[in-house]
């Protein structure tokens, strides 16, 4: 049943992902046939029915980041078909969360899992396969299999990051992907438009980037986690934890559906927050970086 499921998910949202494609004027029509070769395509719908929507929302799964405070503050794990946005300073826990989902993913559903794959898409070069060794050893996961499972592409400037994207939508239409990781999603418009007078095109371009991951979120039923740094506020206190917010608020707000706040607590201590989010409170739980992943903290 669950796999008849992907499979009409599969087939539903390769024409979503045609669409998404050919709106994209940069890309030429010749790639993107190339691009979505595997891809079965059908006759786009404008609306459905609120039956099928039902449907699809009862489809959404929950994938375990490792952590059973965290589970529990998120009512389940990260969702998929929709954007969850992690944010915070350098070492709270960001990277290392996107690892861990990277394998719980593949993991079976009665295991907090969602049985796909993972698209890792980084721009700041930081990525380490390793990482993903250790917490498929906690698993008692084929290191080898969980590897194979995880696409890796870097990114190395924004054309990068925007293109890698769009092939990404083809490869999840067209096979079995739970999730797909941006790690780091701003900082690459952040150094690529970094002069005056450029605000206005690092804005537009970050936006249309972000539209496309809610786009693929929403068509493909994928869960997709991006990070993202923090700048302080100007007028709050120094010691206050509101003295800092997401690089682009704004824009960030507008399309990730739940976002986390992540920040360093007592010695290896971590702390989220629910920044904002449809269907969680603001509450926190507090959390640990592992040998093995994201792990529940434990007072030595």
């Amino acid at each position: 049943m669950e796999e008849e499921s992907r499979d009409k998910r599969t087939e539903e949202s390769s024409t979503s992902s045609l669409e998404v494609i050919n709106a994209i004027k940069t890309i030429s029509e010749e790639k993107t046939d190339k691009l979505l070769a595997e891809g079965e395509k059908a006759i786009p719908t404008v609306y459905i029915s609120t039956t099928e929507l039902h449907m699809r929302q009862s489809q959404i799964i929950q994938i375990t980041t490792g952590s059973k405070e965290l589970d529990k503050l998120l009512k389940g794990g990260i969702e998929t078909g929709c954007i969850t946005e992690l944010f915070g300073e350098f070492k709270t826990g960001k990277s290392e969360l996107c690892y861990t989902l990277a394998v719980t993913c593949q993991l079976p559903i009665t295991q907090g899992g969602a049985e796909g794959k993972c698209l890792y898409i980084d721009t700041d070069g930081t990525f380490r396969p390793e990482r993903l060794l250790a917490v498929a050893k906690r698993y008692n996961l084929s290191g080898k299999d969980v590897l194979d499972n995880v696409a890796y592409a870097r990114a190395y400037n924004t054309d990068d990051q925007y293109q890698l994207l769009i092939t990404a939508s083809a490869m999840a239409a067209g096979s079995n992907y739970a999730l797909i990781i941006v790690d780091n999603s701003t900082s690459l418009y952040r150094t690529n438009y970094s002069g005056r007078g450029q605000y206005s095109s690092r804005k537009m371009d970050l936006v249309r980037f972000l539209c496309i991951l809610h786009r693929l979120a929403d068509a493909l039923g994928v869960g997709i986690v991006i990070t993202n740094g923090v700048v302080g506020q100007i007028g709050a206190a120094t010691f206050s934890t509101d003295s800092q917010k997401p690089i682009g608020d704004c824009i960030m707000a507008h399309t990730s559906s739940t976002r986390l706040y992540l920040r360093k607590g007592r010695g290896k201590e971590r702390i989220c927050k629910i920044y904002s989010s449809p269907r969680l409170a603001e509450e926190e739980a507090i959390f640990t970086i592992t040998a093995e992943g994201i792990g529940d903290f434990k007072e030595e």
